[in-house]
């Protein structure tokens, strides 16, 4: 059992991130195997030949294993959006002692340091000069690809937890956030089998991250001197990876024109309109302006979220793309 106590000030600090290098910290695991890749094993499938060539040992080592993630690999985002440059750059960054701090707890958790991580050990400044190195090359060949997809999930996700938030309390976002944690009084529980740790936030809050590829488990981050954070995975991830229906939109091209019809076909989940851009390779401009005459088809509908407006294809439109066959 994993306990956070959070006391009032802490409450008043709860907030919500998305990080890309949580994303990327915990694929390892998915990719390597040893995190169950059911939910995911399309992307595995595509990646793994992505990857080939590269070097990744001390990542596989540091992330890879099922018991402990040293917490400077993914400290909790600072913003409400991370750049993976930043916080790579964060990595980089970290003081020798907590490096070294971090890999005493994997060598225990493991009976023994890995090989591959002695380097780190030995030098923390050069080795992690050499660790960034190897999270941006596996972020450009593994995750980039695969950004806006699990951006747009985040936003989805974030859009429904402020909802939750604004309707029902605080109460009803960690009753819904995943079957292991529990909210009570002044101490959030977490139940983990074989783990037993108490921290006291202090007034530094409390950090809630989706991560795709935490799933199926709640990821903890309680050791000083970080902010605690959680990672859980985001709803609708059954639906992350699949295809979307592209076939179904070459006729309905015929009526609304290639480009309409292919942005609806990827608005299965609330994406912006530089996502948008991003996945049509269309300038947000023509984007705007294909999603202004759906919205008025009533084909497409548009949400604020923060700074974000989020559109989704309606329950008209997705018909549209896969009519009942006679």
């Amino acid at each position: 059992m994993i306990e956070i106590r959070l006391a009032p000030r802490d409450l008043a600090r709860i907030r919500f991130a998305r990080s890309p290098l949580e994303e990327l910290v915990h694929s390892v695991p998915v990719l390597a195997g040893t995190r169950s890749p059911a939910v995911h094993r399309p992307w595995v499938t595509a990646t793994r030949p992505r990857v080939d060539g590269l070097d990744l040992r001390a990542l596989h080592a540091l992330a890879a294993g099922p018991l402990v993630v040293p917490d400077f690999l993914a400290p909790p985002p600072e913003r409400l959006t991370g750049e993976i440059a930043d916080e790579v750059a964060a990595v980089a960054a970290t003081p020798p002692a907590r490096v070294r701090a971090g890999l005493d707890e994997l060598a225990l958790a493991h009976r023994g340091l890995p090989d591959a991580l002695r380097p780190l050990y030995e030098d923390p400044e050069r080795g992690l000069a050499r660790l960034a190195d190897i999270l941006t090359a596996y972020w450009d060949a593994a995750i980039a690809p695969v950004w806006p997809r699990l951006r747009a999930l985040h936003d989805a996700d974030l859009a429904h937890r402020a909802h939750q938030s604004a309707a029902s309390g605080l109460d009803r976002v960690f009753a819904d956030l995943h079957p292991q944690a529990e909210f009570s009084g002044d101490r959030l529980r977490i139940d983990k089998p074989g783990h037993r740790a108490f921290r006291d936030a202090c007034g530094t809050g409390l950090v809630l991250v989706p991560c795709a590829f935490a799933w199926p488990n709640l990821l903890v981050l309680h050791n000083e001197p970080y902010q605690p954070a959680l990672s859980y995975a985001p709803r609708g991830i059954a639906t992350l990876w699949e295809d979307t229906p592209q076939a179904a939109a070459e006729p309905l091209g015929d009526l609304l024109g290639r480009s309409r019809a292919a942005l609806l076909a990827h608005l299965d989940l609330p994406v912006s309109t530089t996502q948008l851009a991003a996945y049509l390779n269309l300038s947000a401009a023509a984007v705007s302006q294909h999603l202004g005459v759906l919205r008025r088809s009533r084909l497409v509908t548009s949400q604020r979220s923060g700074r974000w407006v989020l559109h989704r294809r309606t329950a008209l439109a997705s018909s549209l793309l896969s009519p009942d066959e006679d």
